[in-house]
């Protein structure tokens, strides 16, 4: 299969996945398929929460309208040219997804295509859907990709390399059962966020949707705050409250009711605003409506803490303040070359 005919593929995808958008989704006549999809699609987004509470219509938009922008021609010709495919002898790599937010593994399984391997994947039991629809839409614009696609329910097997995703003691496991393999082995991560209190209104209000974006279910959203001593809360706890609608979803509201009990009976001291919880805590896996923060001297001091302890964390926002972080707002709209656990998975791929 030419590298071309791979890329146009995905090109195609994208343009596929650009119609649907939280307003009105409207149909594109240029858009390859549509006639086989553009209906089944739009109803499988509606009835995403049915088969997993938390995934809103709204946040699977999201998602594919994030694929849509990322599936471009100048896209993936910036992410590729970085490598040489022509030594890469095809080989068929095994996918074991994570479910906590919408197509969290479609980058492993474009990065095994794009690659030129097959793929075997196993689906989380929370994201059985969506993955597969869209692996049917790609075969339909682009026949090849048939022979190179396959999904599994029960045991992965014949398969060359691995990359998994799962937590950090589904990763002891899959580090001993896959040992004898090439791997990528994923485990828990958190994202941060490191403020000096010169944010404007407009920062804070972006790191709202790192924080709640997907109910905060992802890697990268922001679970932690470092603030400087004295800080105050109020201009952060006035700039989220756009974001008070989340409460109405049930299982967010259920989680936050019994986080917060948590919290009081253990007699923790914390900031609430009536739907998200801030607590002092020098963890960085806060659970879901809450945020952790913590304290510091300086910057420096930060920075130093964030490099020992890189391998729990997946993305730094913050207002250039921290080396290698990234803008408000931006955490759930990585580019195809920002790779989770800053691995390369091209790179693995082209040496398997």
């Amino acid at each position: 299969m030419l590298q071309n005919d791979k890329k146009n593929g995905f090109i195609e995808l994208g343009r596929f996945l650009s119609q649907f958008s939280e307003k009105e989704s409207t149909m594109d006549p240029s858009v390859l398929q549509n006639d086989l999809f553009f209906e089944d699609f739009e109803n499988l987004i509606q009835l995403s929460q049915s088969h997993n509470g938390w995934y809103t219509p709204e946040n699977v938009i999201f998602a594919v309208q994030s694929w849509a922008t990322a599936l471009t021609e100048e896209n993936l010709e910036k992410w590729l040219s970085a490598y040489n495919f022509d030594k890469v002898k095809p080989k068929t790599v095994g996918l074991i997804l994570a479910g906590n937010i919408p197509l969290v593994g479609f980058h492993d399984f474009l990065s095994v295509l794009i690659s030129g391997h097959n793929v075997v994947i196993k689906t989380s039991s929370n994201d059985q859907f969506l993955l597969p629809f869209l692996a049917k839409y790609l075969i339909a614009v682009e026949p090849s990709f048939a022979n190179k696609i396959s999904f599994v329910e029960g045991k992965l097997e014949n398969f060359d390399a691995i990359i998994a995703t799962g937590s950090d003691n589904t990763a002891r496991y899959f580090e001993y059962y896959f040992r004898d393999k090439p791997s990528i082995i994923r485990k828990n991560r958190n994202s941060v966020a490191v403020l000096n209190g010169k944010e404007t209104k407009e920062q804070l209000l972006a790191l709202g949707e790192d924080i709640f974006r997907y109910f905060g279910l992802g890697c990268r959203n922001v679970s932690k705050l470092f603030v400087p001593k004295g800080y105050s809360f109020d201009a952060f706890f006035e700039a989220i409250f756009d974001y008070q609608d989340i409460i109405h979803y049930e299982k967010y509201a259920n989680n936050y009711d019994y986080n917060k009990a948590v919290f009081l009976m253990s007699n923790f001291k914390l900031l609430d605003n009536g739907f998200l919880t801030i607590k002092e805590d020098v963890s960085y896996a806060s659970p879901i409506s809450s945020v952790f923060y913590e304290y510091y001297d300086s910057i420096a001091a930060v920075q130093i803490r964030l490099q020992l302890e890189q391998e729990k964390i997946q993305c730094i926002v913050s207002n250039n303040l921290v080396e290698n972080s990234i803008a408000f707002g931006q955490t759930q709209t990585p580019n195809l070359w920002d790779y989770a656990d800053n691995v390369d998975t091209i790179t693995f791929l082209s040496t398997i």
